[in-house]
C-alpha cells in the first residue's frame, strides 16, 4: 500500500491475516438501546505475514495511524461530496491502555479491543493490542482497523440501521471491501501481484462457527457470506454496500 507521504506500508497480503484473525468491531447502536458488545481478540490469534514489512516502531505505529485515519477520512468525504453531502469525520481516535480508561455510553471498553462508539462518536483501540499486531502482522492492521471501523461511522451518519447484527456487519464488510479497492483505483493505495488472489483465499477462512444462527446477536456471517460481501464492495465499489 502506497501512503499520502510517500512511505512504502504492507503489501495486502498481510491484511489477510488481519481478516482471518480477527473480528469486526461494534456496529452502531439502535436509539434507546445499551451499547452494544464489542469483539476482544488477543493478538496471538492473528497469524503472522512473512509479507510484512518488518516496520515496528512506535513512532512508525503512530505515523501509520495518522495516515489510515487521513485516508479513510479523505475516502469518505469525497463519497459524501459526490452525493452533495458533507461527511464529518469521527470526534476523536482514542488510544487507551487500561480496561475501563475509556466507556461507550457507560459501558466500559475491555482490552484487546477496537470498536466505534457511536454514544460519542469516537473510535477507540487498546493501543498495546492495536502495536502488538502492528508488530506481528504490519501496517496494514492499521488500515483495515480504521477502514472498517469508519465503516460503521458512516452506517450511523447514513441512518442505515438493521434489525440484525449480520445485517449490519456484512454490510460494513462490502463498506471495507470497497474502500480497499477505491482507494487503489485512486492510486491512494498499490497492490503487488497476486494480492487480491491472497485476500480472496484469506477471507474464505472467516465467518462465524458452524452451527451459529444467523440471527443471534453478535453474528458476523459465515465465511462465504462475509467473502462474498468483501469482494462485490472492492470489485464494484459502494453500489452492491446498498447505502442509498
Amino acid at each position: 500500500m502506497l501512503l499520502p507521504n510517500g512511505r512504502r506500508s504492507a503489501v495486502l497480503s498481510a491484511l489477510v491475516a488481519v481478516l482471518v484473525g480477527l473480528g469486526c468491531a461494534s456496529a452502531p447502536a439502535r436509539p434507546g438501546a445499551a451499547p452494544p458488545e464489542t469483539d476482544e481478540t488477543p493478538v496471538t490469534s492473528a497469524p503472522a505475514s512473512a509479507d510484512a514489512d518488518g516496520t515496528d516502531s512506535p513512532e512508525e505505529f503512530k505515523a501509520d495511524i495518522g495516515d489510515a485515519t487521513k485516508i479513510a477520512e479523505e475516502y469518505w468525504s469525497g463519497v459524501f461530496a459526490k452525493s452533495g453531502l458533507r461527511f464529518e469525520p469521527v470526534a476523536r481516535v482514542i488510544a487507551y491502555e487500561q480496561e475501563g480508561e475509556v466507556d461507550c455510553g457507560g459501558q466500559p471498553l475491555g482490552l484487546n479491543n477496537a470498536a466505534y462508539c457511536s454514544a460519542g462518536d469516537f473510535i477507540a483501540y487498546d493501543v498495546n493490542w492495536a502495536y502488538a499486531a502492528f508488530q506481528q502482522i504490519g501496517d496494514a492492521f492499521i488500515f483495515y482497523l480504521l477502514g472498517h471501523e469508519y465503516a460503521h461511522a458512516v452506517q450511523l451518519r447514513l441512518n442505515r440501521r438493521a434489525q440484525f447484527t449480520i445485517q449490519q456487519e456484512l454490510q460494513a464488510d462490502c463498506m471495507a471491501g470497497a474502500y480497499i479497492g477505491d482507494m487503489e483505483r485512486q492510486k491512494r493505495l498499490s497492490l503487488q501481484d497476486d494480492d487480491t488472489d491472497e485476500l480472496a483465499a484469506g477471507l474464505e477462512a472467516v465467518g462465524d462457527d458452524p452451527g451459529q444462527p444467523w440471527f443471534a446477536e453478535g453474528s458476523h456471517g459465515s465465511a462465504e457470506q462475509r467473502t462474498e460481501s468483501f469482494a462485490k464492495g472492492y470489485r464494484d465499489s459502494l453500489e452492491p454496500c446498498k447505502l442509498t
